[in-house]
């Protein structure tokens, strides 16, 4: 199954009561395998969670922990970016040269890099001078 199946798969499947609007994402990891995830809404709207958060929690369930790929799905014309905090969390899984893609429905609408999407990002290179119970 490719990775635009699998996010559309897995957007038929998202929880979005309030908004309507379902994502989809599905990731391939370095040894191959495929993970997916969908957004899940809450009535108290910051409770909920994204489509790329799921996919990145079923991938480190699985104990992988390397993003190769990854493909966002929804029904929009404009291509849809991961948010700032999917943002953060794909760069922990991933390399500055990993691919994420956007799609629509009918497929493909923006490729970009991690380091194109999250220039400066925050990284263990920021915690080499960091101790153990906060100290410097």
């Amino acid at each position: 199954m490719s990775l635009f199946d699998a996010a559309a798969a897995a957007r038929r499947n998202a929880y979005a009561p309030y908004s309507g609007f379902q994502v989809g994402a599905a990731l391939r990891t370095g040894s191959g395998r495929v993970f997916s995830g969908c957004n899940v809404e809450n009535v108290a709207y910051p409770e909920g969670t994204c489509a790329e958060a799921g996919a990145i929690a079923a991938m480190a369930l699985a104990g992988e922990r390397e993003i190769a790929e990854i493909w966002v799905i929804a029904d929009s014309d404009l291509p849809v970016s991961p948010c700032g905090g999917c943002r953060q969390k794909l760069a922990e899984f991933s390399s500055p040269g990993t691919i994420i893609v956007m799609a629509g429905l009918e497929g493909e609408k923006a490729r970009t890099t991690m380091a194109e999407l999250l220039p400066g990002s925050f990284s263990t290179d920021h915690m080499t001078r960091a101790t153990p119970g906060g100290g410097v």
